[in-house]
């Protein structure tokens, strides 16, 4: 009897996901999708104006209208700014700088030099904290790290005695689901903030989003979801894998002396350029401080991206030239320029969404949908940090069928940004609610372009194994990161702890 209530929950678990997959093999491409939205946008606002509908924003006297995009002025808007959409949309050029460092240490291997050796010189009491902990920080190199971390992961289980697909489970947890967190400020950072603070600029004189905002809350959350990852993968996933009998053999190619010492010169490297940055920092009258002499804002702050982009060039360059990778400067462009055409799709992407943030911000309607948002949960009394998290649980069931992080923070925030920054939270901490979710829940979706790749890495070991049983395998790590994560953004939240330099729940 048990047996066959086991069965029937399993059956409809399957069905739930194979749902999933059906609804979402639907949906078109990120790119088209915003595309039809923004069309959507087009004839809603005609429709809409046909109403004479006006509104009042929040601490602003000035009444506003819908404005149509089919009228003579709204033709004209979307004839005349398309390259301005495009060309001034603050995460493309944001994104671009910071990939241009990322994108060279990459392509010269040290990215995946440092995530291979950090995962074989852990002791072995911690290979699996360090194969989440690595997974973690191997968003630095952005999608590569799906294809690099799990498969890497698995051959060192097999190759100490352990069940491989729990490694690869913890490899893929921690690239996936602890895709948005990091101690760096990574290429994410970028592109979220940069979407905020477009969205945020049309309101006059709201606060705007710098991609340290997220920062501190980023390193304590890499740190608790290493250890929740590590303690899901020892406590359930490998018990209930059992013991490996597959009898397939990998092995796994370790670190070169030559590579090694690439490593060791990349962060002498890192070390000099660190200690010249805080030299600079603490320099009196330092030009990267205030006027006060304070941090909080600075040029400093304003200027992570370059300063962070050269700090990985200058790493990506040190690893390159002991490896002989980079012999000339002309290698140095060449690996840049191939770190750019990686950055293609996302070109495409943006050039999309552009159009349809700037179509919606002009014809009013996501402030409009914002004001009745607000007004709607102070009528109902739904002001507090229970309200945030249902908004993480929303995000988090839509993230099952659009995949892409920016593509749909683009869709949301236009919309949940405004409407809780009416409600006088501060941008960047809805920001860090909405990063939650994004992440937590990237390894159970079949929307995730990686997860049919990490499933062939799978068969690799059991030759069976199917999507559901992929979803299954890595559903207690989702569930477990999504509560610990509500969990430690709530005691945050409460305790005043800041999100990132000066940044609190409210503004």
């Amino acid at each position: 009897m048990a047996n066959k209530q086991k069965q029937d929950k399993n059956a409809g678990f399957h069905r739930f996901l194979n749902g999933i997959e059906r609804v979402g093999n639907k949906l078109p491409d990120p790119f088209m999708l915003f595309v039809l939205l923004a069309l959507l946008v087009i004839f809603i606002s005609g429709f809409i104006s046909l109403f004479n509908v006006t509104f009042t924003q929040p601490g602003s006297d000035e009444q506003l209208s819908i404005k149509s995009l089919l009228s003579a002025a709204g033709l004209e808007f979307m004839v005349t700014s398309v390259i301005d959409n495009f060309v001034g949309f603050k995460p493309l050029g944001i994104v671009l700088t910071m990939m241009l460092g990322v994108g060279l240490a990459n392509k010269v291997g040290l990215l995946e030099t440092f995530i291979k050796n950090t995962i074989l010189r852990a002791p072995r009491a911690l290979i699996t904290y360090a194969v989440v902990f690595t997974g973690i920080l191997g968003n630095l190199a952005a999608d590569a790290a799906f294809v690099i971390v799990p498969p890497l992961a698995a051959m060192v289980f097999y190759n100490v005695g352990r069940h491989p697909l729990a490694g690869l489970a913890a490899g893929f947890a921690g690239v996936g689901a602890g895709f948005t967190a990091n101690i760096i400020v990574a290429n994410t950072d970028a592109v979220l903030s940069g979407i905020s603070t477009e969205v945020m600029q049309t309101i006059e004189g709201a606060a705007t989003v710098t991609p340290v905002d997220n920062w501190y809350f980023m390193i304590v959350s890499t740190l608790v979801l290493t250890t929740m990852g590590g303690l899901v993968t020892e406590k359930i996933v490998e018990p209930r894998l059992g013991q490996y009998d597959g009898g397939v053999t990998r092995e796994f190619e370790e670190t070169t002396p030559q590579e090694k010492k690439g490593l060791r010169n990349a962060a002498i490297a890192a070390f000099c350029y660190i200690a010249i940055l805080v030299f600079v920092l603490v320099w009196p009258d330092s030009p990267l401080r205030n006027q006060e002499g304070g941090m909080i804002p600075s040029p400093f702050i304003s200027g992570i991206v370059p300063i962070i982009m050269l700090f990985f060039i200058t790493i990506g360059v040190a690893y390159g030239v002991t490896l002989k990778k980079i012999e000339n400067t002309r290698s140095i462009a060449k690996y840049m320029g191939e770190s750019m055409k990686d950055m293609s799709s996302f070109i495409v992407l943006i050039f999309a969404v552009s159009q349809f943030i700037a179509y919606f911000e002009w014809t009013n309607i996501g402030s409009w949908l914002a004001v009745i948002g607000a007004s709607f949960l102070e009528s109902v009394d739904m002001t507090g940090l229970t309200v945030v998290v249902l908004f993480i649980l929303l995000t988090a069931l839509l993230n099952l069928l659009v995949f892409s992080g920016a593509a749909q923070w683009g869709l949301e925030a236009p919309v949940f940004l405004k409407m809780f920054y009416f409600l006088d939270y501060h941008p960047a901490f809805i920001q860090a609610a909405y990063r939650i979710a994004d992440s937590s829940t990237n390894i159970v979706t079949p929307m995730n372009p990686y997860f049919v790749i990490v499933l062939a890495f799978m068969r690799e070991y059991d030759k069976k194994a199917g999507l559901g049983t992929l979803m299954a395998l890595m559903l207690p790590y989702s569930l477990v990161f999504l509560t610990v994560w509500i969990l430690l953004f709530l005691a945050f939240a409460l305790l005043g702890i800041p999100f990132g330099p000066g940044i609190g729940v409210y503004l």
